[in-house]
Parts: structure tokens; sequence; C-alpha cells
């Protein structure tokens, strides 16, 4: 019998098998480390409210953790650590007697043992917060970065990398914050409005191109370059304490690019797909969402495409997402006391995410209001996602209201490029459309577009037209800061130029009558006059609008509310007119007098004939009786 053959073993093969060996044991190694905890959010909830708190750990080490806490009225009710050792979740039980206090996690694994902290909190009372928004508001909306630097200190935080700030340089921070904004409530005050839209406060990365706000790093944390948490708890209450709301602008869509999640998910399937494969979003194409006829194909680029190709795109779908992002709602609106929402990008996220986030926060606040973005200048398609219906999908998002992107369309189509009158009709006609067309956020320019002024050509007589038909027509207005200075600008990032006044070294200081130039001065009295006319007339917030006559110059309307009827005469003329309209069969037909309510021509009434003298560009608003 022959002897047996084994394989030779080489000195190679000797260093290969101790090498293996020595990474194996130092994997090993590393795998048996304490754990260790980095971040917890939220770091803080509250008594007598929302119960179980889903609570996040960020940490290293946590995948053999066994949690457990020892605190009066508060107990886990599961856990969920991730394989990672990354990331692990535990939903807390608040009892309703359950004291303020510091939980404490007890985190231990066999390796070693580690805690972190929640802060337990007493809910504030509810007074003069929370309050919604209605129809008798205007608001006012406000890029923090380029509205007024209040404080210099934080215009480059710790971190921040060199040009991060500079006023020269178009998508870099300029130096705005929220100290700036509440330095200047008395001006707003002053204008008329009642409710601020900021644009998103979470914390962005310190790097250049991120002072717009809607790329967070943090859901949870306030932007350096704009302040402290306790600076927004401050404006909010010195806004309410003014009688101005504040609206949060929220982003549940999305994520910035170098937010944790980009590179290390809580969960598989967090967001869609990862940073090197990922549905690429650039042609921002969602109205396939409203085709009872479209199959899934048809937009999916919007609903799991990553924004622009560069933003984290959200997994709504994901219970634990979704939870996340709800607690996160919560969170913001009890640590500010705010009084709704403008929620982003509001057609790329699954309607029945809409559905739960928004019913849970209405049952909370009874009040609550949230305006949804909705980009597009058909109103079959903007009205889709109005709340108070059902979709073919049998969803009903629940949202209150979206912007009346068709009428800005029209309003600019009419007032600056020659469109007819009757534009703003067609739009109008179809307010069936909408459960509550009424309260339709109406506006004549906002962030992402080009400024009213510059797109009328440089004209601030069709500025103060524009303001004129928002101030007048059904809905509920809303400004972007600095058109009421008649302020130009072409696209994105030239219309997000800096308020004049507000920063350092500005030579004039358009907060103050004195500071404005006579053109900016003209355009701010012309909309403060409007605002002041429409708090003292309830028929121009809340009354129904009626048609009286229609042409391509002229739009004659009527808004009714109890105990008052007004009649609103829009001309978009270069010229000067008169006309004469046949009232029969109209909603005034029996009108005995027609008395100017602003600086508007005389009317003669003979019968059922109406002579109108029509003076150039603009909005003559009467009472009639």
């Amino acid at each position: 019998m022959s002897k047996p053959r084994f394989p030779r073993i080489t000195h190679r093969f000797v260093i290969l098998v101790l090498v293996i060996a020595i990474l194996s044991l130092s994997g090993l190694a590393a795998a048996a480390g304490p754990p260790q905890i980095s971040k917890v959010e939220p770091a803080n909830w509250w008594t007598n409210f929302v119960s179980p708190v889903m609570v996040l750990l960020y940490g290293e080490d946590l995948s053999d953790a066994k949690i457990s806490i020892s605190y009066p009225g508060v107990k886990i009710k599961k856990t969920q650590i991730q394989p990672d050792g990354k990331h692990a979740f535990v939903w807390l039980i608040v009892a309703k007697n359950a004291k303020p206090g510091n939980v404490t996690l007890e985190v231990k694994t066999p390796a070693g043992a580690t805690t972190a902290d929640l802060a337990l909190l007493e809910r504030a009372p509810g007074n003069g917060r929370f309050q919604g928004v209605t129809r008798d508001d205007v608001i006012y909306l406000i890029m923090p970065d380029r509205f007024a630097d209040g404080d210099p200190a934080n215009n480059m935080p710790k971190g921040a990398t060199p040009g991060t700030y500079d006023r020269n340089a178009a998508k870099a921070y300029h130096g705005g914050d929220l100290k700036g904004i509440q330095d200047h409530l008395p001006y707003l005050k002053d204008l008329g409005v009642t409710t601020l839209w900021l644009t998103p406060i979470v914390d962005n990365d310190n790097t250049s191109e991120t002072y717009h706000g809607y790329g967070a790093t943090d859901l949870y944390a306030v932007e350096d370059h704009f302040g402290t948490l306790p600076e927004f708890q401050q404006l909010v209450d010195a806004a309410h304490k003014q009688g101005i709301k504040i609206l949060l602008d929220m982003v549940p869509n999305h994520v910035g690019p170098n937010h944790p999640w980009a590179t290390s998910q809580p969960t598989p399937g967090w967001l869609h797909g990862t940073t090197e494969h990922h549905i690429n979003n650039t042609d921002y194409d969602f109205p396939p969402v409203t085709d009872p006829h479209a199959v899934e194909k048809n937009y999916r680029n919007a609903l799991d495409g990553w924004f622009a190709n560069v933003l984290p795109d959200l997994a709504q779908e994901n219970p634990l997402v979704a939870e996340y992002l709800s607690q996160n709602a919560y969170w913001w609106m009890e640590i500010g006391g705010v009084d709704g929402f403008r929620i982003d990008t509001f057609p790329y996220v699954p309607r029945t995410f809409w559905t739960s986030y928004l019913q849970h926060l209405q049952a909370i606040y009874p009040d609550f209001f949230a305006v949804g973005e909705v980009s597009n200048s058909e109103p079959p398609v903007v009205s889709y996602f109005a709340g108070g219906q059902k979709g073919f999908d049998g969803v009903d998002t629940h949202l209150t209201t979206p912007f009346d992107f068709p009428m800005n369309s029209a309003i600019r189509e009419v007032v600056n490029h020659g469109a007819p009158a009757k534009k703003i009709v067609d739009v109008l006609r179809q307010d069936r459309l909408y459960p509550h067309a009424e309260l339709l956020v109406t506006f004549i320019g906002n962030h992402d577009m080009k400024r009213f002024v510059t797109d009328a050509g440089g004209s601030t007589a069709r500025l103060k037209l524009g303001f004129s038909l928002l101030a007048t027509i059904r809905g509920i207005p809303q400004i972007y800061s600095g058109d009421e200075i008649a302020m130009p600008g072409g696209e994105d990032p030239d219309n997000r130029r800096d308020f004049p006044g507000g920063f350092p070294g500005d030579q004039q200081n358009a907060f103050t009558p004195g500071g404005r130039t006579p053109e900016e001065q003209d355009v701010f009295s012309h909309v403060q006059g409007l605002l002041k006319l429409r708090s003292e007339h309830p028929a121009l917030r809340t009354g129904k609008q009626k048609h009286v006559v229609v042409t391509d110059d002229y739009y004659v309307f009527t808004r009714e509310t109890t105990g008052e009827r007004l009649m609103v005469v829009f001309y978009k003329g270069d010229t000067a007119k008169s006309v004469t309209v046949d009232l029969t069969d109209t909603i005034i037909a029996n009108a005995k007098r027609l008395s100017p309510v602003n600086a508007a021509p005389e009317v003669h009434l003979q019968g059922t004939q109406m002579q109108l003298q029509l003076a150039p560009q603009s909005v003559a608003v009467y009472k009639v009786e």
C-alpha cells in the first residue's frame, strides 16, 4: 500500500495562513469593542404627549446591545437593533403621569456598557401657539440668509469651510439669521403681513451652496449660520407677541447629499438607492402621478428619484422612515410652538404617506395649517393634491391647501406678457376642482422664479398691478420678501439677493422710509395700502367671488360676504379708457350706488348701464349699495 500524498507546504502558504488569522482576530477584536452612542434622535420629548416615541440611537458596536431603562412612568415597548452595529431603534411608552426629567437608556453588550439620555420635558401652554392660518392672513416669505444679519458672530461657525460665508458669492452664505428677522418684526407688522414663511432652518453642512436650507444634514438641529434653537424659540415668541404667525418649511421628500444617511442608512431601504446607484430625477416630471391611466413606471422617477440627481430620496413607504418623519414634525411643532408648515416638493412623496402624516398633525393641533408646493400651471394637476377629497387612488392627502401656481402663471401672463384678462377667469373657472379653493395660497413671486418686476421688464406699474390683483382676488395672499420694494432679480440664484439695509456695510436701508428710493417707497406704500384695505374689508378676505364682465383688457368681479358687497375693476391697459357695461343679469344688476373704496374714479349708473373710467394699469374697488 502506497503512502498517502499531502500537498507540499510552502513558506508562502504559511505566511498567507498567518495573515488571514491575524486579520480575523483583529476583526473579532474590533467587533468586540464596547458600545458607543454618538447621537440620540430626538434628544428630548414631552410628558403627556404622543406615545410611544421612537428613539433612534447612532453609534458603534451596537449589534449585540441589550437596552434597558429605570425611570418611573417610562418603559420600553420594543427595540430593534440593526445588524450594522451603528443604529438601534427603541420605542418608549411614556405614561401620562410621568414626570419631567432625564431618562437614561442603559446600553449593554458582552464587551461593555454605555448610556444614552433622553430629556423628558413638560409641554408648554398652548396659548398663542399652534394658531394655524386663515383667510384673514397675509403670508410673507423670508429666506433667512438673505433678509438681515442680526448677529455677525455666526457668519463663520466653527468647522465651516473657508468661502462658506461670502456676500460676493451668489451661492454662499451671506449672513442673514434668525436674530435679523426678529430685529425687523416691526417693519413686517408695519407693512401689514400677519404670517412669516421661513425657508428651512434645519442644519445644513458647513460648505457653500447650502444657504437655502434644502440640503439637510440634521433634521433635529438649527442651522448654525442662522443661530441657535433658543434663538428660534425667541423669534417665534416675539412674532406671536406682535400678532405674527410662523410657518416652517418642511422637506420630508429628501435630505442633503452630506447627510450621514447618504453613506450609512439606519435600515436597508431607508433611502431609494444609494449615492452610487439611484434613480436620477432632473426632469421633475410629477404630473403622471395624477394620471389614472399611468402605470407605476411612469411616475417612479418622481417618487423614487434623487431630486436634481444629488438629494438623497427618503423612502416614506418604509414604516420606520414614516414614523421618523412624523415624529420630527411633532417635535418642531412642540419645540417652536409654530402655526403650521409649508411643505416642499409635495408631489414627489407617496400620497398615502401624506394621509398619515397630516392627519396625525391635525389630530394633535386642531388649527394646524399646511400649504404644499405643487409647482404646475394646470389646475387639474395642482388640485389633485388638495386635501378634503379622494383621488382615483382612493387617497385623501389631508393637505390644507396647495399654492395656487396656476393663478401665479396667469397673473404673470396677463400683467407682464400681454395675455387677455380672460386667462385669469380661465383659472378661476376651475376652482370647482378644489374642495376649498378659497384657501388657495395665491402669490406673484417666490424664491424659485424670476422676480416679478424683472419679469415685467422693470415696470413698477405692472408690479403694483400684480399686487393689486393679489390683494383682491380669492385666496390667501403670499408676498416674497423684497417684492414690496421692487427688488429685481433673474433666475435662481439672482432672485435671492440680500434685502438692502439688513447687512453690515449696506449703502441703503430699505427697512426705513428714509432709506428707500422714491420708486421703492412708491411700491412699498402701494402694498401697505392694499394690505390695510384688505384688513378693513372682510369681503376682500372671505367674500365669495363672482364674475360681472371679462374682456381682453379688463375684468370686473364682486367679492361678497355678510354685510358687505364690493365690486373690483381690474384693468391692464396702458392708457385711460371709458367703457359702458350692461349690468343686466349680473349679480349687481339692482345696484343703486357704487361708491369708491380706494383711490378710484367715480362710477355713473343709469338703470342697468354702468359707465366706468379706467385708469391705466389699475385695480379700483367700489362698495355696492
